[in-house]
């Protein structure tokens, strides 16, 4: 394998240095993404957001299977590119800034908390998913699908606490 591109695999698969803070990796990765996303993400539009998530799918797929064969080990803690996908994923329903609708900060923390914990716990399916597929497919798909949960939750949260009488700001 090129030296360069073993390189090239673990520098993006690991997010640069964010990966390789010690302690929770990846909760680092994720509050990397969210720290990206109000000046990347969240100001596409969400035709925009989808296009952006497609290549960092497909580049998060070859990184961190390439880096799981250089670091020789199967999704190791210092692979965080799959947690900036899942976080800009559970982020999609977060309001786009315009000058009526500013960001509303409880958005961002909520999809951050809702990510986390989702990609912590593994609800099912995606503990199979991880398993099902080998490699960077697996890296990348558990996330992907935490991510799906934590933005079904945070569009029908917000509806919920209204419902009962807590609106939010």
């Amino acid at each position: 394998m090129s030296t360069f591109l073993n390189r090239c695999s673990v520098t993006l698969a690991t997010l640069g240095p964010v990966g390789r803070i010690p302690m929770a990796p990846g909760t680092w990765g994720s509050a990397a993404a969210l720290l990206l996303a109000p000046f990347l993400f969240v100001p596409l539009p969400m035709g925009g957001r989808l296009a952006l998530l497609l290549p960092v799918l497909v580049i998060g797929v070859w990184a961190s299977g390439r880096a799981e064969q250089v670091l020789k080990a199967t999704d190791p803690g210092c692979i965080v590119i799959d947690e900036l996908l899942g976080q800009w994923v559970a982020l999609l329903p977060v309001t786009v800034p315009t000058l009526v609708h500013y960001p509303r900060l409880w958005e961002y923390a909520l999809a951050f908390g809702l990510f986390r914990l989702f990609d912590i716990l593994k609800p099912f399916p995606i503990r199979r998913v991880e398993r099902l597929f080998p490699g960077g497919f697996g890296v990348m798909l558990d996330d992907l699908m935490a991510g799906l949960y934590a933005a079904a939750a945070l569009t029908l949260l917000p509806k919920l606490a209204n419902a009962i009488g807590l609106p939010l700001p």
